[in-house]
């Protein structure tokens, strides 16, 4: 190994404090922490780095406003590597991965010159997606950019490979075990799951958080930001849910219109629709529901609702109208 990095035989297992300027899903806040997130990286590697220092994050703070979606990433090595977590399936992610990917390299060699004698060098790339939402998968598995193209070739001019593991509590047990706290963010996640079965979606996060700090389960992390975490995982249930009755609503309507244009042609219109116009509408009415669950508990002032549902404080003070 390189420069800073050292090695040593045991995982580390500190529970980190959240960096409260991300705000997106509890993953990424809990992997914003560069000892969680080196913690993270030597299970994935088989490796044994110690110093968090050597590790730099360069996630873009600004890449959801530029249409792209990435959790975190870093540079370790003189490599790059982009995490992502992934609630759903989604086969573009290797597409959405070579955007992203390109801006990072854009801003790496920043007032470099490209068209100098001198070779630019730049970290090598990796993507790794964490899956853990309800439809069955392998346990890792990859995704080619080359997948969608329309033309299959053995030796594509351009290739981006991702690998998907599945985080869900009981798959991929080695790698659980090098990373106590990808372990502890597992059972969370099948406790809020298995809860919001039997009951509302509030009341089931807030007995899976209790419950977690009973069973000492990411306890420090949760304890110092309950309210945070509570507020983020009913935003992210409830996003995915609504991006399920989304598109398959727009994929109804498509089967429905290819009647009348043609079966197959409805089936990629709704397919089309479901996927563009279900994740804008479910994020929106993700946002809504939660500030709603959120008002009603009463322990969240307008600022902070609008700031953790990403909407306008004028939004959150209209929906508290209709509440009342």
């Amino acid at each position: 190994m390189a420069g800073k990095a050292h090695e040593v035989n045991e995982t580390t297992k500190r529970t980190p404090v959240a960096n409260r300027k991300f705000k997106d899903t509890v993953f990424r806040m809990l992997f914003s922490d560069k000892e969680a997130l080196l913690s993270l990286y030597n299970a994935i590697n088989n490796s044994h780095y110690t110093d968090s220092g050597a590790l730099e994050i360069v996630t873009l703070e600004n890449a959801i406003y530029m249409g792209m979606k990435n959790d975190l990433a870093f540079i370790l090595d003189m490599n790059l590597y982009l995490y992502e977590h992934q609630s759903t399936m989604n086969p573009n992610i290797p597409l959405r991965d070579l955007f992203y990917i390109a801006v990072e390299y854009q801003k790496l060699v920043d007032k470099k010159s490209l068209y100098s004698s001198a070779l630019q060098k730049i970290p090598n790339p990796h993507f790794i997606v964490f899956y853990n939402g309800s439809t069955p998968i392998d346990d890792c598995y990859t995704s080619r950019l080359s997948d969608a193209f329309y033309h299959v070739t053995d030796n594509p001019s351009l290739e981006l490979i991702v690998t998907t593991f599945n985080v869900n509590a009981g798959h991929n047990t080695e790698l659980m075990s090098h990373c106590q706290i990808l372990k502890e963010y597992s059972i969370y996640v099948a406790k809020v799951r298995s809860f919001a079965e039997q009951m509302p979606l509030d009341d089931a996060v807030q007995k899976a958080v209790t419950e977690c700090i009973q069973e000492n389960i990411l306890a420090d992390f949760l304890r110092k930001n309950q309210a945070e975490v509570i507020a983020m995982s009913i935003f992210e249930y409830d996003k995915v849910e609504e991006e399920k009755k989304l598109r398959k609503a727009e994929f109804d309507a498509g089967v429905e219109q290819g009647f009348k244009q043609g079966v197959e042609q409805g089936i990629e219109q709704g397919l089309k629709q479901g996927v563009e116009q279900g994740i804008n509408l479910g994020q929106k009415q993700a946002s809504t529901d939660t500030a709603l669950r959120l008002l009603k508990t009463g322990k969240f002032d307008a600022k902070e609702i609008a700031e953790l549902c990403h909407l306008s404080i004028d939004e959150v003070n209209q929906l508290n109208n209709q509440k009342g």
